[in-house]
Formats: C-alpha cells, structure tokens, sequence
C-alpha cells in the first residue's frame, strides 16, 4: 500500500504540473532541510531568507534559490554541517550544479540547451579563430590584408552595411533566445514566490543589489572565499571592472550608432570624442577585470562547486579578454599595416561572443537578476508560513 500510495502520489503532483525532482534537486532539497532546522547563515544573503519562507522545496522553489545564490562560499565556511561531517552540507557546491541545469533547461530553442554543457574554452576559443580565418581570407582575396595602412580605418575593408549584416542578425537571435528563455523561468518562478506582480520598489531594490553585487560581500560586508578560509573583495571588484568595462564598450558602440545613423558622423573617431572615450575606459577595465576573474576562477577551491561550470566560465573570460586586447590594439594600431588582420581577429572575437552569448556564461547575469527581482516581490508579502489556531 506504501509504494501504491507515492505512486498515487507522484502521478496527482504530475497532473497538476509539478515534476519529479531531478537527483541534484534532491539534493538540494535536502540541504535546505538541514539548513531550515540550523539557520545559522540566516543573514548571508538572500538564499536564507527566502529559504525561511518554505517548509517544502519544489522544483521552482529550489531553482530559484539556486539562481539567487551568488556562490560566495561564506555560507560553505561557516557551516557546522559542511564535509566531512555525515550531513555533508555544501550549499554552494549543490546550488551550482542545479544553477548550472536551469540555464539548459530553459533555454530557447530547447534542442540547443545542450549547448551550455559543450560551450567551453575550447569551443569558444576555436569559433573565434575560425571567424577570424574566414574575414582573412576574403580579406586575402580582395588585396587588402597586406596593403598597408588603411586610409578611412574599418570601413575602408568591410563597409558599414556589411558590418551591419554580418552582425545585427546575430545580435537581434541572442537577445531573443536569452529574452525567451529568462522570460520561462520568470513564469515558472512567479507562482512560487507569492504570485505578485513586480512593483517599483521592488524593482529599484532589485537592481541596487544586482548593480552593486551586495551578495558578493559575504554577509558582511569583507568579500567572500576563493581559493581558501580569507575574505576577499577581489572577485567583487573583478566581475564590477568586467560588469562596467563591458557595458562602457557596448555605450560606446551605442553612440556610434547614433552618430552615425542621426548625425551623418561617419567611423573612425578620434579623441576626444564620446565614443573613443567610452570605449577606450571600457577595454581597459574589460582587460583588468577580465585578467583578474581568470586567476581567481583557476585558484578557486573545488569545493565551491563550480568546477562543472569552469570550461564555460573560462571560455566567456577569454572571448571577453581577447575582444578588449584586439580592441584597444585596434585603437593603438589604426594606422598601420597590422590593422587588417588585428580587424580580423577583432571581430572574430566579438561574432564569437554574441554566437555563444545564450548558451554561455552571460546568462547567468540575467537568470539571477530575474530571481533577485522575485525576491524583492516576496519579501513584501506576508509569509504563507503563519501558524493558524487549528
């Protein structure tokens, strides 16, 4: 009668929508269990505080925890319950391996989930090289890869409405597949955490704490654990560098566009003009923090948990170093007769990013930005733990 009534069970929470846990989210429902009853690391950061709210770990319960996790560690460092004890407490480490999933999961188009498990450095590295050989080569056919300097800098070999379509149909399916995607984990997130509609408090604590990196801290204010028990604020200050750096350069890409399209100016622009700024502080900080994120990830300690992720990791801080390089190189080397092929390698680069960007490192940004906003929503509402007179 046992196993006839989980069956009876399993199949009423598949009727209603609700799917069977996988192995890792098993795992993780275990931990916030123990983690329930202890709740030493209540005030670490938002995992905690959104875990008091549940007594049950569903499937989008236990997704949307692993998204607001930002694998700091402190929570791994200050458990009383961490390896080698029996319970074999480690939030961080299960967290990241649902975390990882959820990207696959919701990924749209569906069959091109898989790609987040392949998209290593390798991959990433190797789709960079092989665009920057194919503009070589048309480069090599039409004459101008050795012709010396360049007068009238990139457009002069690849015109402006070439670069256009080369480039706006990749960016236009990123945007869309990363949108598509984060846009079912919102409505599979939504019912779990209250059901309430997103407000503009909440949306403004939201983005304070994504822009800040507030859970980046440790809970208390000193950074978090890389490589052993130190704080540390310098994975903070990497992903802030590679978080500013990287939007400096696309503003600046922005304003080109503008002046461009509204006021006729035409590329290439010299100092001090809005774009040749933006672009020249974004490259170096998208090189230094870029620099600093691949040391770190290499010394992080394996019990942080994002060993599964690292080929992932490592491949988008590589594609981001490398457009930085090129760039800044491109800047410094405008006028010579190595501009065409560092052109080449540039945007070799850059197509490469925004091929890989939804199945990549990227999406991790957005998936836990969308769970912080949720989080914002629920801790407005009252708990739906509240103890009844019955």
């Amino acid at each position: 009668m046992t196993s006839l009534d989980a069956l009876t069970r399993e199949a009423v929470a598949l009727a209603n929508g609700a799917l069977p846990l996988t192995a890792a989210e098993s795992e993780v429902a275990r931990q916030m269990q123990i983690c329930n009853a202890c709740r030493y690391c209540e005030g670490f950061c938002a995992v905690f505080p959104a875990m008091t709210r549940r007594l049950d770990f569903g499937k989008a319960d236990i997704h949307y925890l692993a998204n607001l996790c930002h694998n700091c560690g402190a929570c791994l460092h200050a458990c009383q319950y961490a390896p080698p004890h029996e319970f074999a407490v480690n939030v961080p480490q299960s967290l990241a391996v649902v975390r990882g999933q959820t990207y696959a999961d919701y990924a749209w188009p569906p069959a091109l989930g898989a790609l987040y498990k392949r998209n290593g450095l390798t991959v990433s590295l190797a789709l960079a090289a092989g665009l920057a050989l194919f503009l070589v080569l048309v480069m090599l056919q039409q004459g101008s890869l050795f012709g010396g300097p360049v007068a009238g800098g990139f457009y002069a070999l690849f015109p402006h409405n070439l670069m256009v379509s080369l480039f706006a149909p990749i960016f236009v399916f990123s945007m869309l597949a990363l949108s598509l995607g984060v846009w079912r984990f919102w409505q599979d997130l939504t019912p779990a955490t209250s059901g309430a509609p997103l407000t503009s408090p909440a949306a403004a604590e939201a983005a304070q704490h994504a822009l800040k990196l507030t859970y980046l801290d440790g809970g208390h204010g000193e950074g978090c654990h890389n490589e052993d028990d130190a704080w540390t604020q310098s994975r903070k200050r990497c992903h802030h560098l590679t978080f500013y750096g990287f939007m400096l350069c696309f503003a600046a890409t922005s304003v080109a566009t503008i002046y461009h399209y509204a006021f006729g100016w035409s590329a290439p622009y010299a100092l001090p003009s809005v774009p040749k700024l933006l672009g020249a502080v974004g490259g170096v900080s998208l090189l230094i923090g870029t620099a600093g994120l691949w040391r770190l990830n290499l010394q992080r300690h394996p019990m942080h948990g994002d060993a599964a992720q690292k080929p992932m990791d490592l491949g988008f801080i590589a594609l981001l170093f490398f457009i930085s390089l090129t760039g800044l190189l491109l800047w410094l080397m405008g006028a010579t007769v190595g501009m065409p092929l560092l052109l080449a390698l540039h945007l070799g680069a850059v197509m490469a990013l925004f091929l890989t960007l939804p199945y990549g490192k990227f999406a991790h940004g957005i998936f836990r930005t969308a769970a912080l906003l949720r989080f914002a929503v629920e801790k407005r509402q009252p708990s739906r733990l509240a103890l009844g007179s019955d």
